[in-house]
């Protein structure tokens, strides 16, 4: 198998990659050192938007289109149908931080912006239908892949170190022990073991990632991934809104929420949203456990391609994988937040001081928060709940859930024993 340099410019992932460092490039070379914002408000929504500030805004937008065009230029996408469709997601989006920024909402419940997002997005998929023009501008995947490189410079390299340790720790175990647990069940029921494979590793890995990944490895149904993707997004709902809630109640530490919510809700922005929700702390610690379980992503994905390859595809004429499969397999994203993370804190922060690269970081994560919001606006057009019960019965989904209660009780255990200073470390 010859490498594939085109990946490069055609890869979602590079472009991910490359778009978060050039935005993070922009803010900490001094090129744009200010951004418009959607203040607090009180009883009049158009308070929100300072009046000189509202071009800035427009602005703003736009430059979010050019950026997230460029992949669709790139990878030969159509382009007129995602300009069509993204001014609905940005006026969503913008919708979704306004509704967020009311003093009552936003001080007294703590409803931040993702939870609008997607109750728009929802609204919009159940109630009213996407069209064509409108879903194909959905790019759930990629906005979620350039927020994460963003929020990368906001993660101090250090604290991943001393945590990755028991961040991995925690990963590898759930993972395995999940995994297994729900692929056991799902062919116990009936399901067929492509599903069931699919299935597993969106419910133990990191949720639509792994599911896309694992689908692709083992030349799954196209249909059962899409079933797969919408489960996931479905069930990260709740699970985002109430584990904070459970957590606070609970009175759990910071790092032990975060490691409990990094390690049981499916989709990155969500984790990020959910950890927020808790404390900046817990969010930390909840973006590191889900970052140890993403490095896993091309393993797992490698690994069954092989396997599915070598035993249950054994009398097909399909070749086995090349070894350069897991490095394709791997989400490259991710190196774009680690290397992020080493630039921000090995060398900018003692070249620039704390101070400076604290005023970057709280513009790029101004920009990351854009980005998330119209991942979670994208999530909720490509829900429908309709659809969930038409497959398998509701065995799926009955199997996803009912593996996600063991994640939830067994990551809880772990996160106390990884998390919560009963080890060594």
């Amino acid at each position: 198998m010859k490498v594939a340099w085109s990946s490069l410019w055609k890869s979602e992932d590079w472009w991910a990659v490359w778009l978060g460092l050039l935005v993070l490039g922009v803010f900490a070379s001094g090129i744009a050192n200010w951004l418009p914002k959607i203040g607090t408000w009180v009883a009049n929504p158009t308070d929100s938007i300072k009046l000189m500030e509202s071009p800035y805004l427009i602005v703003l937008v736009l430059a979010l289109i050019v950026l997230t065009s460029l992949p669709i230029l790139a990878m030969k996408g159509n382009i007129r149908s995602y300009w069509a469709g993204v001014p609905v997601i940005l006026v969503l989006t913008v919708l979704a931080f306004i509704v967020a920024n009311q003093k009552a909402i936003k001080t007294n419940y703590g409803l931040e912006y993702p939870i609008w997002a997607l109750a728009f997005g929802l609204l919009v998929s159940n109630l009213i239908g996407v069209p064509k023009w409108l879903k194909s501008a959905a790019k759930t995947e990629l906005f979620i892949k350039i927020g994460l490189v963003l929020l990368g410079a906001e993660i101090i390299f250090q604290t991943i170190m001393q945590a990755g340790v028991a961040g991995m720790g925690q990963a590898l175990l759930v993972v395995v022990m999940v995994w297994y647990f729900c692929y056991f069940l799902a062919v116990k029921l009936g399901v067929d073991k492509s599903f069931a494979a699919i299935l597993s590793s969106g419910v133990s890995i990191c949720g639509v990632s792994a599911a896309i990944a694992t689908g692709g490895a083992i030349k799954g149904d196209q249909k059962q991934v899409s079933y797969a993707i919408s489960l996931i997004l479905l069930v990260a709902i709740p699970m985002l809104i109430c584990e904070p809630i459970l957590a606070r109640w609970l009175n759990l530490p910071s790092p032990v929420a975060g490691a409990w919510i990094g390690g049981t809700i499916d989709t990155t922005p969500a984790v990020v949203a959910a950890g927020a929700l808790f404390s900046d702390t817990a969010m930390t610690y909840a973006t590191i456990v889900k970052l140890s379980q993403n490095v896993l992503i091309g393993v797992v994905a490698f690994l069954l391609a092989i396997y599915w390859t070598m035993r249950l595809k054994k009398n097909e004429s399909e070749k086995a994988p090349s070894k350069l499969e897991i490095w394709y397999r791997f989400p490259k994203f991710i190196l774009g937040f680690i290397f992020a993370s080493m630039i921000f804190s090995l060398l900018l922060t003692p070249w620039m001081g704390d101070k400076t690269v604290g005023s970057i970081t709280g513009l790029t994560s101004t920009i990351r928060g854009w980005f998330f919001a119209m991942a979670f606006v994208s999530i909720g057009l490509d829900t429908k709940f309709s659809e969930l019960v038409k497959i398998g019965a509701g065995k799926p989904a009955l199997v996803f859930v009912t593996a996600q209660i063991f994640n939830i009780l067994l990551t809880f255990a772990f996160a106390w024993i990884f998390f919560g200073n009963i080890l060594p470390w």
